[in-house]
């Protein structure tokens, strides 16, 4: 990915979407060709010269200290989500390909499977930054099944939230879940702009999905720790559950998240249902190959996808 252009496009966009007012800049009644701040402006708020903030955002941020990007930060007015996605635009600009930070996990160890099996009342998966689907105990398989319809593994929320007609009767407010799946994974691409993998995933949804490549251009990124999640679940029906994500620390690049119902919730009584119902389908082993049959595509072959 060219880093030069995610950075001209993240600042440009920043920019264009904060008025003269909510700045506090004085316009005296002058009429404007811009949606947003002029350059000048902003760099007058973050105390640099129109020519150095021009530079930068022309997509140059070699050299660029803690100091002037919490400036460009405050005066743009970015949440803790876009700063650190700067902060991370910034840091990739300045090392090369070659030079990477501690490799990203490819598979989670066996204490976080150990602690997937002992979380029993509520779906639990791992994410990887692609947004694979790399590990979960045997309820969140089974609230995840409709995306193991296909056979391609691992599942990938992505992929299945563009590009499986599935996913709107699954997702009810799938504009939400869309909206947050790219703000992610721009975040990704920004501390990641070397992973050919996340490269690819990209490149595909944005040949194959229109809605996807809208929302790409939007370069909007979030944080994603916790909040409420709904959905229609093809054997048990309406789901109304919390989620909590956690990174694992110790496994670069992957998300624990759990996703607990309310106690005595009707959802609930659907999570029993549907822990029965995975019983008796046998997610664990079925859902995602092993270690060995990643590396062995001819073993992965064999293994029977879920039933649905």
């Amino acid at each position: 990915m060219d880093n030069r252009a995610e950075v001209r496009e993240f600042l440009v966009s920043r920019r264009s979407r904060i008025t003269p007012e909510q700045a506090g800049v004085e316009t005296f009644g002058d009429r404007r060709r811009v949606t947003g701040l002029r350059r000048e402006e902003v760099a007058r708020l973050a105390g640099v010269s129109v020519d150095y903030f021009t530079r930068l955002e022309r997509g140059n941020l070699k050299g660029v200290s803690d100091e002037v990007l919490e400036s460009i930060a405050r005066a743009l007015r970015l949440d803790d989500a876009e700063r650190e996605h700067l902060f991370d635009l910034a840091r990739s600009s300045q090392a090369s390909p070659r030079v990477q930070r501690k490799p990203l996990a490819t598979d989670v160890r066996p204490e976080v499977r150990y602690l997937l099996d002992a979380i029993t009342d509520a779906p639990a998966i791992v994410l990887n930054h692609r947004m694979d689907l790399v590990a979960g105990n045997e309820l969140g398989y089974a609230l995840h099944s409709p995306m193991y319809a296909g056979a391609e593994r691992p599942a990938n929320v992505s992929r299945f939230i563009f590009l499986d007609s599935r996913a709107k009767a699954y997702f009810p407010e799938w504009q939400r879940s869309a909206d947050m799946n790219v703000a992610i994974l721009r975040g990704e691409a920004g501390r990641n702009p070397h992973d050919a993998g996340l490269a690819s995933l990209i490149g595909e949804l944005s040949m194959r999905s229109e809605e996807f490549r809208t929302l790409w251009a939007a370069h909007d990124v979030r944080h994603h720790y916790a909040g409420l999640k709904r959905f229609v679940h093809p054997v048990v029906g309406a789901l109304e559950l919390h989620y909590l994500s956690v990174p694992l620390h110790g496994d670069r690049g992957m998300t624990l998240t759990t996703y607990p119902a309310v106690p005595g919730s009707p959802s609930a009584d659907a999570l029993r249902l549907l822990a029965s119902w995975a019983a008796s389908e046998g997610f664990i082993g079925k859902a995602e190959p092993t270690a060995a049959a990643e590396r062995d595509p001819a073993a992965s072959q064999e293994r029977a996808a879920p039933r649905q």
